[in-house]
């Protein structure tokens, strides 16, 4: 008689095909981001018409100064914490755990405990669409967390757990999953499907590079509007109504879209 694999290896089993699909490192990702920020990836993947979702308004990370980059490990509450450990079962070093508390500010639904032990499994941030508690001590852990703030009640139902609970969860109106990647800073958090990170970060860094050297500029006495020649535009708009900056700025190959 054929016994039907548990749960934990069909997890185990995602997990590994996961990694396969999605080849970027979690450590190549925090090292290319190192130096970027979350509004250069959404640059970047307006530039390159890659799809990426924002967390909703109000995701902020508990300390300032927070960064996270990494695979998503997708985890759905349902009012008990069994189901975190049991995603850091199957977790790869660096990989950011993503909960699902359906938005839910009336229940912090992960504390201390929970921090030190991703903290302990080798995961990079946990990311909740939801509130946390335990603040003192999870500022005083110092592990990475966005969320929508704290609540100091903890969870108070146990509703049924569906089959899906480790394989995708909901944060906003979209829903991520294992092959997805998450980008995480002071800015919010951005995710993306895995198979277009090199290329994202490639183009991020250009675009980086660029602002960069025009910040360097204007620090130098050379304003943005000379930079832009602001001046033609003018001229031209007022010839033209219909031409518009972003027009402009591909003329000059600055258009973020191009």
């Amino acid at each position: 008689m054929e016994l039907a694999p548990d749960s934990k290896t069909f997890a185990l089993v995602r997990r590994l095909l996961s990694r396969k699909l999605n080849f970027v490192k979690n450590e190549t990702l925090v090292e290319k981001f190192a130096d970027l920020s979350t509004p250069l990836v959404a640059d970047a993947a307006l530039r390159l018409k890659i799809p990426f979702r924002l967390a909703p308004p109000g995701i902020a990370p508990l300390i300032p100064g927070s960064r996270a980059a990494g695979r998503v490990l997708p985890a759905r509450h349902f009012g008990s914490v069994d189901v975190f450990l049991e995603a850091m079962e199957t977790a790869a070093p660096g990989d950011i755990l993503v909960i699902d508390n359906a938005g839910q500010r009336d229940e912090g639904c992960i504390g201390d405990l929970t921090a030190l032990e991703a903290r302990a499994s080798g995961l990079a941030a946990i990311l909740v669409w939801g509130t946390h508690r335990d603040t003192p001590e999870l500022r005083q852990i110092g592990f990475p967390i966005w969320s929508y703030g704290s609540c100091p009640s903890g969870p108070q139902r146990l509703d049924p757990r569906d089959a899906g609970a480790l394989s995708s969860a909901r944060f906003g109106d979209f829903r991520v999953q294992s092959s997805d990647l998450v980008f995480a800073d002071d800015d919010g958090c951005v995710f993306i499907d895995g198979a277009s990170a090199e290329e994202l970060l490639e183009t991020a860094r250009k675009i980086w590079q660029r602002e960069r050297a025009q910040a360097d500029a204007i620090l130098s006495g050379q304003t943005l509007r000379s930079q832009l020649r602001f001046a033609e535009y003018l001229t031209k708009r007022a010839a033209d109504p219909a031409y518009t900056f972003r027009q402009h700025l591909r003329t000059l190959g600055g258009a973020i879209e191009e």
